[in-house]
């Protein structure tokens, strides 16, 4: 079972596939590259302020919202 106290980086970078075979999976790639990525993070507006201002890898907020709500199912 998934600690309680796991950060949503944490919990992405399970989600990596080097095939990137969906959006969350894309999503995850780039954010391991992403050097200034908050990762310790567990607050929503945090990381959402984070993705907005300064991840251009992220075609759409809504692939954030649709990993956020799997993480949160996660806890």
């Amino acid at each position: 079972m998934p600690s309680k106290s796991r950060t949503f980086y944490g919990w992405l970078m399970t989600n990596r596939n080097p095939v990137a075979a969906d959006e969350i999976q894309q999503f995850a790639n780039n954010a391991f590259l992403d050097q200034s990525f908050p990762k310790q993070a567990t607050d929503f507006d945090e990381l959402s302020n984070y993705l907005e201002g300064s991840a251009s890898y992220l075609m759409s907020m809504t692939i954030f919202d649709e990993a956020w709500s799997q993480y949160q199912a996660s806890r």
